[in-house]
């Protein structure tokens, strides 16, 4: 059991974290979902470097009763999901096309080590962006993550250059 002054400090910790706001994403929904406050929070999240792209992440966000009987403060589940979709006209920027992609969004889900992070890998065979949503730090031996993808070819894609996407690969005008 925690002594008052530990239970304090956890306390104000997660008051302070609470109020740390990210300005890349914006919260668009949220409800509970059990008696102890616990809540899926939803975020809508642009790329910055691809316009005309959104991002919807739902996670979970323990609640203080839950953090209070379960003991451990400073820590949210890894768990989270993600879906994508063209919201306006694409305009892809200068982004890193190898297969490591590059990550477009990174979130604390414990004090020190635990944390997701979405990752945007470009696919120029089937002219398709990912966007993976994934766990830093694995659990139970293993990373737990949920996919989403932007089909470019025959939208409204072009790149920040102005060449239009083609499955081909080639530029058109």
């Amino acid at each position: 059991m925690m002594n008052k002054p530990a239970a304090c400090i956890a306390l104000s910790a997660l008051v302070l974290l609470a109020g740390c706001g990210r300005k890349d994403t914006k919260e668009v929904g949220e409800f509970k979902n059990d008696l102890y406050g616990n809540e899926i929070k939803v975020e809508a999240l642009s790329d910055p470097k691809v316009t005309g792209v959104t991002c919807h992440l739902t996670y979970f966000d323990r609640g203080v009763w839950d953090r209070a009987i379960k003991g451990n403060w400073f820590e949210d589940p890894s768990n989270s999901s993600i879906a994508c979709r063209q919201t306006g006209p694409i305009v892809i920027g200068d982004i890193d096309r190898d297969k490591n992609g590059e990550t477009v969004f990174t979130q604390r889900q414990s004090l020190v080590f635990k944390s997701i992070a979405v990752r945007r890998v470009y696919d120029p065979d089937n002219e398709t962006l990912m966007y993976i949503v994934y766990s830093r730090k694995p659990v139970d031996g293993s990373a737990k993550m949920s996919l989403s993808t932007v089909a470019l070819y025959g939208g409204d894609a072009r790149w920040a250059d102005g060449t239009v996407v083609t499955l081909s690969g080639d530029a058109a005008p």
